[in-house]
């Protein structure tokens, strides 16, 4: 009884000090989050700004695996008829990474878009007659209802935050019986710690994202009269263990081996409505 009544008082003092002490606790808590998962060399950033810094040498990332992987997902979810003619708007489009294979496909006009000026710049350099927009907000309140028949967003679904919102606009910007691709780093892992980080100077960036399960996405889009054409995910094999090595996170491999790391999908609008 006297070692109950012992702890009962400790119990009992430690609420009194969270009630006295409310803003020493949640910063207490928040460090320790911030010590667990990010370690020191580590800072988030809004993926605005991190894609400003990282345009510097996004384009020069050797064995970076989620580039690698996009890479080989892409070309399995885009095909000439969805593209050959077509006016075509690449959502998220970075520096234009697939837009050579997207070109090869004779698009009718290819527009990119996308919320960083860094990015955007490193695009018009490799492409200078390129059609692009710099967006500040996920609506597209400046385009027209129907003015695409194909829409690819590639790994960037996972920093929009209201992503049920930018679907909506999407959606209205899609004629009708148009086509979505999406490709991005897969939910399941961001939702257990995983991370978009870069190096930069000595230290890395995290770039912020938001977790949007695949079934959401797919959910929102097949109750708005669409089908789901090509649903794919990789995950981590054994075969990619050397891009941790090569990184020395061996103990990331360990923790996310078998997770999926990037799903794709290709749903097209059947209903014949914008």
């Amino acid at each position: 009884m006297a070692g109950n009544h012992y702890y009962l008082t400790a119990v009992f003092a430690d609420i009194r000090f969270i009630i006295k002490h409310p803003g020493t606790v949640i910063k207490t808590v928040k460090n320790y989050i911030k010590q667990r998962f990010f370690p020191p060399n580590i800072m988030e950033k809004n993926s605005v700004d991190a894609y400003d810094i990282w345009a510097e040498n996004y384009d020069q990332q050797p064995g970076n695996l989620m580039l690698d992987l996009d890479e080989i997902l892409f070309p399995q979810l885009v095909t000439g008829t969805i593209i050959t003619d077509k006016k075509v708007a690449d959502i998220g489009c970075g520096t234009g990474r697939h837009w050579k294979k997207i070109f090869a496909l004779n698009p009718g006009i290819l527009t990119g878009f996308d919320t960083s000026g860094g990015m955007l710049a490193r695009l018009q350099q490799k492409f200078p007659s390129a059609n692009i927009y710099r967006i500040t907000d996920d609506l597209f309140s400046d385009m027209p209802s129907g003015s695409f028949d194909t829409i690819v967003s590639t790994l960037t679904v996972a920093h929009i935050k209201n992503i049920e919102a930018a679907l909506q606009a999407w959606m209205r910007i899609l004629k009708p019986n148009g086509d979505i691709i999406i490709t991005d780093f897969h939910p399941q892992t961001l939702a257990n710690g995983g991370k978009r980080t870069f190096k930069h100077g000595s230290s890395f960036i995290a770039v912020e994202n938001y977790v949007h399960p695949v079934n959401t996405i797919k959910n929102l889009l097949l109750t708005n009269g669409f089908e789901l054409i090509t649903e794919e995910e990789i995950k981590i094999v054994e075969s990619m263990k050397h891009y941790y090595a090569d990184k020395n996170a061996l103990h990331v491999y360990d923790r996310y081996k078998g997770f999926p790391i990037i799903y794709g999908l290709h749903l097209r609008r059947t209903n014949g409505t914008e």
